[in-house]
């Protein structure tokens, strides 16, 4: 029903009024962004932590200096944090953005992981790099951080778990693989790690190096800055992605809730607007070898020395958190190295690997390692069962979290509020999500040729004029003319023009006077935000239409591919891992080991041989399982000594032999067990807790339980325990 007239004037005036005061409101909290812009940059070492933390190591200090640091996190007051249980170590990324996102708040990676009660530690960065340093640099500074966390807890039942978010997730593998007895568990947070994969209509990005003709840019932006990379580019490209939200939908939500939303912007705006630097060699490395070269996944990258770069060393549990709604690093750009390195889960158990992933179904990058919602639930359940993920036997799992409320039996075993599953997965899993097939892996391959030329001429016929031209004088007046720069400095404390705010900013807060909801101007600015956004999101996916067009058209030329050196008529892809023909022979001589050992070892090698049969059946892993066994060996007279590093070598043992010949692993069982009737049962009597921590068994797992009943020689039901025969099913091995 139309208003009447009166009605009409006065929502126009009271929307007038409301409008006005927004718009006061608005630009305060623009001036306040800048203001706060140039205080965060005025200090030593700028970062947007929310706890206060003790500098340990200066990376300026080693014998090949970095910008890089390590802090101990102080815990809250009234915070516990358990000495004995392993450290974190969080990596922020250094994509053009300060440090801190990982401890930006309460619910975050750092506070989940120490209301787990475990000592955490960050490294950070300061806003500029040193001279000449690499990234191999920064790999060298990072394990000598490591090697003082693990020299600060050598009571610490594990090595220390290192979380790398985004761009940091590559270069905490790259280390890994150089330096794999330094690790725990790795948490890789919306990391990419092998740039060419995506699905055909998505994922933009990784179409960028290929339109633009290759790394020859990063070059030329590098000398132009004198050496030195301005990292503001690498956040333009971020937001190029999301133009909707760039240039609406960010202003136009705090405009609309000013009233609510200033605080929440500000915080995240002090993070947001901390750009930092990176060395011309830094951010080379970084284009050739990983965004344009896609190398990392393959085992290409060496180091100095010569030393191949090959993931397959890493001995650490691999966790990877990615999101469907990650236009940044799709679920394909995550995962899909494990399809560049392996051939089968086979083969990744050979290699003695074990990963898990983890898919979010809509996310957004940033919520990865920022939502709280996210910390609150992924991040909390990684951090509670850090010990659980690294005595999983090898293979490839996926994450699966039910609410506790609905997981059903001994919910007093689950320590949050989700439940934590373990699914077996095989590479087909991975495909399953979507990829790359032979066509455009040759289309990338070809990118990456034609980036390779073009930087040559680029290096041999432009820069030397480029680098003549280019000084220290001219290069800071291009970041301080940088666009992203600028929206901060034109609200900053240089701007005489906004000196009426600090009159009229408490006035209208003191005569706020709120549009009511129904106001019909309030609904058609609503309408039009509405527009806007569906314009420039039409905009966004017209561009992508034509970039990707774009790029398959030039790059999947024949000509073009065959006279970049990429044969055409080959069915074999363009790139992969070698394989290694000592690890096979390396691996039939411990698969002769494990066949001759099968036979031996005690009560408790039995123990863990018959909990692995079972689990076996159920292709799954629960949390519950392995909480009831942490707190069987709590109660055991022995079982203190025995240490989780040690556990989780028992267990791979076993798991092992009952890959390599299931059959004879169980043939053997019984000579492992002690001829005393009453210790079988009480052994059993645990197996079955364990067993069943999740809930009844059932189908084949139940014929499993009811088969190593027989081969334990237990009478059936079998009967209680007494709690003094707990230790037994723990004794260690002679």
């Amino acid at each position: 029903m139309a208003k009447e007239p009166a009605d009409a004037f006065a929502d126009a005036l009271s929307y007038a009024t409301d409008a006005g005061q927004r718009l006061v409101l608005f630009l305060d909290a623009l001036r306040q962004r800048g203001l706060q812009y140039e205080e965060h940059l005025s200090q030593l070492a700028p970062h947007v932590l929310d706890y206060d933390a003790e500098l340990i190591c200066d990376g300026r200090h080693l014998p090949r200096p970095v910008n890089y640091v390590l802090a101990r996190i102080a815990p809250p007051q009234g915070l516990v944090i358990d000495e004995t249980k392993r450290p974190f170590v969080i990596v922020d990324p250094r994509a053009g953005h300060g440090p801190g996102i990982g401890g930006f708040k309460a619910d975050s990676e750092i506070g989940v992981a120490m209301k787990a009660g475990h000592p955490c530690y960050f490294v950070g960065f300061l806003p500029d790099a040193v001279p000449g340093q690499t990234i191999e640099d920064v790999a060298l500074a990072e394990a000598v951080f490591l090697e003082a966390v693990i020299a600060r807890h050598p009571e610490a039942d594990g090595k220390p778990c290192m979380i790398g978010n985004c761009q940091a997730g590559w270069a905490v593998m790259i280390l890994a693989a150089l330096r794999p007895e330094l690790f725990g568990p790795i948490i890789l947070a919306g990391s990419p790690l092998s740039y060419w994969a995506g699905v055909k209509g998505q994922n933009p990005m990784r179409y960028s190096g290929g339109l633009l003709g290759g790394s020859w840019l990063t070059a030329l932006t590098s000398d132009l800055g004198a050496g030195t990379f301005d990292g503001a580019w690498l956040v333009q490209n971020f937001e190029n992605q999301n133009p909707a939200n760039t240039l609406w939908t960010k202003q136009y939500n705090l405009y609309s809730k000013i009233d609510t939303e200033v605080e929440r912007y500000l915080g995240f705006e002090k993070w947001w607007g901390g750009h930092v630097t990176l060395n011309a060699e830094e951010i080379q490395f970084i284009v050739d070898e990983l965004f344009i070269g896609n190398r990392l996944a393959c085992g290409e990258v060496r180091t100095s020395d010569g030393t191949a770069i090959d993931l397959r060393n890493i001995r650490s549990p691999i966790v990877v958190f990615c999101s469907k709604g990650d236009n940044i690093t799709p679920p394909q750009q995550a995962l899909d190295w494990i399809l560049d390195l392996y051939g089968s889960v086979d083969e990744i158990r050979s290699y003695g690997q074990t990963i898990v992933y983890a898919i979010h179904d809509k996310i957004g990058h940033l919520g990865i390692f920022v939502s709280a919602a996210v910390a609150r639930k992924e991040h909390d359940e990684f951090a509670s069962n850090i010990d659980f993920i690294d005595v999983l036997p090898p293979g490839l799992y996926e994450a699966i979290f039910e609410p506790k409320s609905e997981a059903g039996a001994n919910p007093d075993l689950v320590g949050g509020e989700w439940v934590m599953r373990c699914e077996a997965r095989t590479l087909d899993d991975i495909r399953a999500l979507g990829g790359n097939d032979l066509d455009d892996e040759r289309r990338f391959a070809t990118a990456a040729r034609v980036s390779e030329i073009n930087l040559s001429l680029y290096r041999a016929l432009v820069q030397p004029w480029v680098k003549a031209t280019a000084n220290p004088a001219l290069a800071q007046a291009m970041r301080a003319l940088h666009p992203l720069r600028l929206q901060y400095e034109v609200f900053g404390s240089r701007n005489p023009f906004l000196s009426w705010l600090e009159l009229a900013v408490p006035q209208a807060r003191l005569e706020r006077q709120p549009v009511a909801d129904d106001n019909v101007f309030l609904k058609a600015q609503e309408a039009v935000s509405t527009q806007i956004v569906s314009a420039l999101d039409n905009w966004r996916e017209m561009v992508e239409r034509i970039s990707e067009q774009t790029f398959r058209a030039v790059y999947g030329s024949p000509l073009l591919q065959s006279a970049m050196g990429i044969d055409t008529s080959s069915q074999r892809r363009p790139r992969g891992a070698a394989k290694s023909k000592l690890h096979a022979e390396l691996l039939a001589k411990r698969i002769e080991e494990l066949r001759a050992s099968m036979a031996s070892g005690e009560l408790l090698h039995a123990c863990v041989r018959a909990l692995l049969y079972i689990g076996m059946a159920r292709e799954s892993a629960d949390e519950r399982s392995f909480e009831a066994i942490r707190r069987l060996r709590r109660q055991g007279e022995h079982a203190r000594s025995l240490t989780l590093s040690d556990f989780k070598s028992l267990t791979r043992e076993q798991f092992f032999m009952l890959l390599i010949d299931q059959a004879e692993a169980l043939r053997a069982l019984p000579v492992l067990l002690p001829p005393d009737r009453e210790e079988r049962t009480a052994a059993f009597k645990l197996i079955e807790q364990v067993a069943t921590a999740r809930g009844p068994l059932s189908g084949e797992a139940a014929d499993r339980l009811d088969e190593i009943r027989r081969l334990f020689d237990v009478a059936s039901p079998v009967g209680s325990i007494a709690p003094g025969k707990l230790h037994i099913a723990t004794r260690q091995r002679a």
